[in-house]
């Protein structure tokens, strides 16, 4: 029983043994191909920072901001690539957080997009990438490309020319300068062995550091959104107020100008013409009830009674079976949201469902509203496709950017995706809060 113990022992210290090499190796090759891999990228990120060097040049005029958007969104691409490079070596998935890009930026969006917190994080790793990453490749693919070379030095180092000998780190011009290779090779293979996992480990620790987002960037990134939705919202309000004034002086406040005329005259008439005053009497009384008719109108349109009444689902219900376009509603995963969230919500679906009637030329239009998970918490999502002509474009002042601004007071987005000959597709998310 002792005898067998013995070898059982040294046997199992061996497997162990072999299994334990095994995986160094692994994740040794495991290393080498990330640093194959971030090599060449980093021969494409050195491009990128010399293109970006000379983008930074024209935005110092100001003419450069308008290649901001795109050049933010290249970038933003080429560093989800590093992350999902360095999440491949790992193991760990790199979060990915960025402000939105408008798609009809103004001259201050421009400017917060080109020195937002996201883009110095990218552009500083990009720069860092572009100068560590070829060197790390070049040296995890030269040293086992080395230890191999001078393994094989001693079985051909006699067929090169007299004037032209073997060079590694010495020149090899006799079987003693090639009898000492191999120990050479063993050193790079020493060296390779410790250097590629400690340098891959190095150049992805450089890529969760600047590319995932920190406590403090994430708060920048917090601020700045709060920022931009507090001014979105300031903005929203004043459209909001200059809507209802219109309405007011417009329509009420005209129908009653005419009301008050009409009283004047059948006033007159009563004591100059009796008969004629009734008549007179009865169209004020109409003019007073289109003037009430429109102050109710002004009121549903500042907040819906029906939102009280029916919630969200049933107040688009109603909007959907007024329009004057056949209208499909999907309500289906629709959960209650808050109060304020639902009337944005209500009058984006207006709002996008009178840009159909008046502008789509459609047959037909479907509204999807559905309540989402994100990382974030929940969001509140609505879709408007219709089948028309298509061509839509976001205009100052107009009703498509009234719904962005609704959804930016909320920091939510808006999407819009119309090609010529349609279909038409407002696309719009609104945070539920966490």
């Amino acid at each position: 029983m002792v005898g067998l113990a013995i070898p059982t022992a040294t046997l199992g210290c061996g497997m162990l043994g072999c299994m334990v090499r095994t995986g160094r190796l692994r994740s040794w090759w495991h290393a080498l191909r990330y640093l194959a891999a971030e090599g060449v990228a980093g021969m494409a990120s050195m491009a990128l920072l010399v293109a970006g060097l000379v983008l930074m040049i024209f935005l110092l005029f100001g003419p450069g901001l308008l290649l901001a958007p795109r050049a933010v969104r290249l970038l933003r691409w080429w560093t989800g690539l590093a992350r999902r490079r360095a999440g491949w070596f790992s193991g760990e998935v790199l979060p990915e957080r960025y402000p939105p890009i408008p798609a009809a930026p103004t001259f201050e969006d421009l400017r917060r997009l080109a020195t937002a917190a996201s883009t110095r994080r990218d552009a500083g790793w990009l720069a860092a990438h572009a100068l560590i990453a070829p060197v790390a490749g070049l040296l995890a693919v030269a040293l086992p490309a080395g230890a191999v070379n001078s393994l094989l030095i001693p079985a051909y180092w006699q067929l090169m020319p007299a004037d032209e000998p073997v060079t590694n780190i010495y020149p090899v011009t006799s079987w003693w300068g090639a009898a000492a290779m191999p120990l050479v090779g063993v050193a790079y293979a020493a060296l390779a062995l410790w250097l590629t996992p400690l340098m891959a480990r190095g150049v992805c620790g450089l890529a969760v550091r600047l590319l995932a987002p920190t406590r403090e960037s994430r708060l920048v990134e917090r601020v700045s959104a709060l920022t931009a939705s507090r001014a979105a919202a300031l903005d929203a309000h004043a459209a909001e107020l200059r809507r209802i004034e219109r309405d007011l002086h417009d329509g009420a406040q005209n129908r009653l100008v005419g009301v008050v005329m009409m009283l004047g005259i059948a006033e007159r008439s009563l004591r100059t013409n009796p008969e004629q005053a009734l008549p007179q009497l009865l169209r004020a009384q109409d003019a007073a009830a289109d003037a009430l008719a429109g102050l109710r109108t002004i009121v549903h349109d500042i907040y819906p009674p029906i939102l009280d009444e029916l919630g969200l689902e049933g107040a688009v219900s109603a909007l959907a079976g007024r329009c004057a376009v056949p209208c499909v509603l999907d309500v289906g995963g629709l959960r209650r949201a808050p109060v304020a969230l639902e009337s944005a919500a209500y009058f984006v679906v207006a709002e996008g469902l009178t840009n159909v009637v008046k502008h789509g030329g459609a047959g037909g239009v479907t509204v999807r509203l559905c309540t989402a998970h994100r990382d974030s918490g929940e969001v509140l999502r609505i879709a408007i496709t219709d089948d028309g002509h298509g061509g839509a474009v976001e205009r100052a002042g107009g009703g498509l950017s009234g719904i962005r601004r609704r959804a930016e007071a909320f920091e939510g987005t808006m999407e819009l995706a119309s090609p010529e000959g349609g279909p038409t597709t407002l696309k719009v998310e609104l945070p539920c809060g966490s």
